[in-house]
């Protein structure tokens, strides 16, 4: 497993032989309340984000968006595991598998996103993060994000068809969209569009 920075890449082909499928998988917690009277006071508290994933094609055309309102890719190949509303827990919170023997060819991207429709910032975020596993649960790239802020929204990470293999961009790039749609712009900027 290769644990990235920002804006780092690596081949999940060199990875894993035989690369079929991957998931990504991405977790979160709510910043714990801190002192005597956030102990007191505080409460248990949670944050509800969102994972999506853009398909997009070389020119920048968007080819689908799946989201936790749309939980499959018009063509199958990518399906969302559904909305978690808290970040309780260990592990992935919401993860994305994508069949990329099944991937329309004309996909030259992937972009995922993570973003707080409810307008919670990623100040109240900690331990946030965006894995990617192989078809055998083998995880191949984690990026750890560790940028706080007023932001809504993270391009967290990306991947690219890169002659004929699959490449894991770490991201990490604020946004203030709530929605996929308030972040497109920002989506299509990281993949040169």
């Amino acid at each position: 497993m290769v644990s990235l920075s920002k804006n780092q890449s690596v081949s999940l082909a060199k990875q894993s032989a035989g690369l079929s499928a991957v998931v990504f998988g991405l977790g979160w917690d709510a910043v714990k309340p801190k002192g005597f009277f956030g102990a007191v006071f505080g409460g248990e508290q949670s944050i509800d984000l969102d994972a999506s994933c853009v398909l997009i094609s070389g020119n920048g055309d968007v080819i689908d968006t799946i989201w936790f309102r749309q939980l499959k890719s018009k063509c199958g190949s990518v399906i969302h595991s559904g909305d978690n509303r808290t970040g309780d827990g260990d592990g992935d919170d919401e993860s994305i598998k994508v069949n990329l023997a099944a991937l329309p060819a004309k996909v030259e991207y992937l972009v995922v996103t993570v973003n707080s429709f409810q307008g919670q910032t990623f100040n109240k975020v900690e331990n946030a993060f965006c894995r990617a596993v192989d078809q055998s649960n083998k995880e191949l790239a984690r990026y750890k994000l560790t940028e706080q802020g007023e932001h809504t929204g993270v391009i967290i990470a990306s991947l690219s068809r890169n002659n004929g293999q699959w490449d894991f961009t770490a991201h990490g790039m604020a946004s203030r969209g709530r929605t996929i749609d308030d972040m497109m712009s920002d989506i299509k900027s990281v993949v040169g569009q």
